[in-house]
């Protein structure tokens, strides 16, 4: 088959093998003359540079129909240069969705090596022209804001002088547009800006390639008929319109298409012991698991039931030691089954806490992965106290021992019945073993830290994968409320995220720590802690909220929890606190209005943010509406007074709102809400619902 006629086509794009040194394939939209032309990539083989232009390309396969909408097709092609190397192009392509999921496989027939001649990676993913567009943005998801302690979403425009000064942007995503079309290239890996793994080289010209820069593989590592490079995944897409267009097509990619693991995507309620587990060892002075006990979470899952909680965590505690992951029975002596049929007969899922590289010292996880131990220098990891439980120590992710967590986890749902998983405590740094998988001992300790590094975050992803192959219905949640995590884009195709908890510190507004010993600042009722959690909610023009999980507080008073509520339902979906403290009218109320929010929330996740003012600004307005016309609308202000609302979309007739609230419809079917304040709070209107 000749190259130039092997093409793929949707319903949105044609994408066109070509092979060439300039264009190894190109994409096109539909009704579009113009074509995005992919250079390809280019690897250090044996201390030689070697570009994927391809003699032939081929399928290698047929076509596979995968659950989450889309078709994943192989190709593959023998290097023109060096005809012992062959590249093998995965696309991942879904009918209705403009995005388009790819990666690179590198083959060898002999045995050969990827280097570093120059002592640093030499490997380019990609090239694109961007000439025809005048408007190109960073986009990043990884820049940790002290303000409001949490990963943010920060938009910048790429100027041209910084294709002149061949500037490079970490991205993980670069938006480039002329009035006509719009696209996007993104790759799926992670880290904390501005410690970038890849980068996106600009030159003049206004030509763009995603290099890497450190870790993404390490000096000499093998390539051979057994031992082929897989690249990350990567992402293109363009539409014929503007970057609200493509924006509100690329959350749709996220939310149906990018993982297999479609439970991680769905909008549950979730309620974390973790809250009254510390607000108790602050304020109280008790032991962080004096909590964690049988009677207590069955008092909790009753009231939890009653707010329409959907999944019940339970937090650090639960487990005899770390590593083997075996019930407390002094603590459940039962092994969670009392706890597990009461969430069944309620129609609730279970979670537990994790913290993924910890191995007690007597666990026989640990025992039988000595070779795993986490090291640096020659040194093992520190031995350290696990939350009141048995000292422990850190193994590798990028080990054996991967494999072996996986299955105790798969263990877990069988035996336990757990279906969410929230793994704490994994920073992205820490191992340079050379015995494990990312480096041998003709590397170098600073090579293998970084590979270590780079490999971290596709090593977790692996072990969600295994698990939710042979359990679909598990969900994982990986912690990052703390910085130095992988967060980007390369998580998300296999769980989600636990974004935050309590926000920042007292430390980090440079006040004394002088309030009953507890760190955090925003741990009370009232609107603050709203204005800090809801910050992040900008990442929902790309990125679902439902996958960054954030925990708002339940207690009373009315105002404080009609606030807290308005805001989860925007996407976040969290709750912790002190449960049995809530008043009677309190329980009640969290059960009525999530109630009605769980009539829409599938139209409130799929719908595309449209956003008014700013966080404790006055108004601050959030409009989530299908294109069906349900959904909901929240309104939030820091100063009493009246305000007006006109919906952007058109809404259904039947509606709910909170009391102060009118609600009335123009000729163009949008609500047109009014709300009256007499202090700072919130208003829900829901659109769809019975009330």
């Amino acid at each position: 088959m000749k190259t130039e006629t092997l093409a793929l086509k949707s319903n949105c794009c044609r994408i066109t093998l070509h092979g060439g040194t300039k264009c190894l394939w190109s994409y096109r939209t539909v009704k579009s003359e113009g074509e995005f032309r992919i250079a390809p990539p280019v690897f250090e083989v044996d201390g030689h540079a070697r570009a994927a232009a391809l003699t032939e390309i081929a399928p290698g396969g047929e076509p596979i129909r995968l659950s989450n909408g889309a078709t994943e097709y192989r190709l593959i092609g023998r290097f023109a240069e060096d005809q012992d190397l062959s590249l093998e192009l995965v696309f991942r392509v879904t009918e209705d969705n403009p995005v388009v999921r790819f990666r690179y496989v590198l083959h060898s027939a002999a045995g050969r090596k990827l280097t570093k001649t120059q002592g640093r990676d030499a490997l380019t993913y990609l090239g694109i022209e961007s000439a025809d567009s005048p408007l190109v943005k960073e986009v990043r998801f990884s820049e940790f804001n002290g303000l409001a302690y949490s990963f943010v979403l920060v938009e910048e425009p790429v100027a041209a002088r910084q294709f002149e000064d061949a500037a490079q942007v970490m991205g993980p995503m670069l938006v480039g547009g002329n009035g006509r079309q719009t696209w996007l290239v993104a790759y799926e890996h992670g880290s904390q800006v501005p410690d970038a793994f890849l980068s996106f080289h600009l030159t003049p010209g206004r030509a763009v390639s995603l290099r890497a820069v450190k870790g993404n593989y390490w000096n000499g590592q093998p390539l051979g008929p057994d031992q082929p490079y897989s690249s990350i995944w990567l992402q293109f897409a363009a539409v014929n319109g503007s970057e609200r267009e493509l924006a509100d097509a690329y959350r749709t990619f996220v939310l149906r298409h990018m993982t297999l693991n479609a439970e991680s995507r769905k909008p549950y309620i979730f309620y974390n012991t973790w809250a009254y587990q510390e607000r108790n060892n602050a304020w109280k002075g008790t032991r962080f698991l004096d909590s964690m006990h049988q009677e207590h979470i069955l008092h909790e899952i009753e009231i939890a039931h009653r707010m329409a909680i959907d999944v019940f965590v339970l937090d650090t505690g639960w487990y005899e030691k770390t590593g083997d992951w075996r019930v407390n029975l002094k603590r459940f002596p039962d092994g969670l089954k009392a706890v597990k049929e009461k969430l069944d007969g309620y129609g609730m899922k279970l979670g537990l806490w994790f913290g993924p590289l910890h191995a007690a010292l007597t666990s026989a996880m640990h025992k039988q992965h000595q070779d795993c131990i986490v090291s640096s220098r020659g040194k093992p990891a520190g031995i350290h106290q696990i939350w009141e439980t048995e000292e422990s120590q850190n193994l590798c992710l990028v080990s054996r021992y991967a494999d072996a967590f996986a299955d105790e986890l798969i263990r877990l749902v069988k035996n336990v019945g757990v279906t969410y998983f929230k793994w704490d405590a994994i920073g992205q740094y820490g191992c340079d073993d050379p015995g494990h998988w990312h480096g041998d001992a003709s590397t170098t300790p600073e090579d293998r830290a970084d590979s270590y590094a780079f490999q971290l975050g596709l090593a977790m992803a692996h072990v969600v994968d295994r698990l939710c192959a042979a359990c679909p219905e598990a969900i994982v949640d990986f912690d990052i409320t703390e910085g130095g995590r992988y967060v980007g884009l390369g998580f998300l195709g296999a769980g989600k995220y636990f974004l935050m908890n309590n926000g920042p510190y007292f430390r980090n507004y440079n006040i004394p720590d002088v309030v009953r010993n507890w760190n955090n600042i925003f741990v009370w009722p009232g609107p603050a802690r709203g204005w800090v959690c809801r910050t992040p909610l900008t990442f929902d023009k790309w990125i679902p909220s439902v996958l960054f999980l954030t925990h708002y507080l339940p207690d009373d008073p009315a105002d404080s929890q009609l606030i807290n509520i308005a805001s989860l339902i925007l996407g976040q979906n969290g709750i912790w606190g002190d449960l049995p403290a809530m008043s009677e009218e309190g329980v009640a109320r969290f059960g009525h209005l999530l109630g009605l929010y769980k009539q829409v929330r599938d139209d409130v996740t799929e719908a595309s943010p449209i956003i008014t003012g700013h966080p404790a600004g006055s108004p601050e307005i959030y409009e989530k509406i299908s294109p069906r016309g349900r959904g909901a609308v929240c309104l939030f202000t820091s100063a009493g007074g009246r305000y007006t609302y006109i919906t952007e979309h058109p809404v259904v007739p039947e509606f709910y709102a909170t009391d102060g609230t009118q609600v009335t419809f123009d000729a163009k079917g949008r609500a047109i809400i009014t709300c009256a304040f007499e202090r700072a709070g919130a208003k829900i209107v829901y659109f769809g619902v019975s009330a």
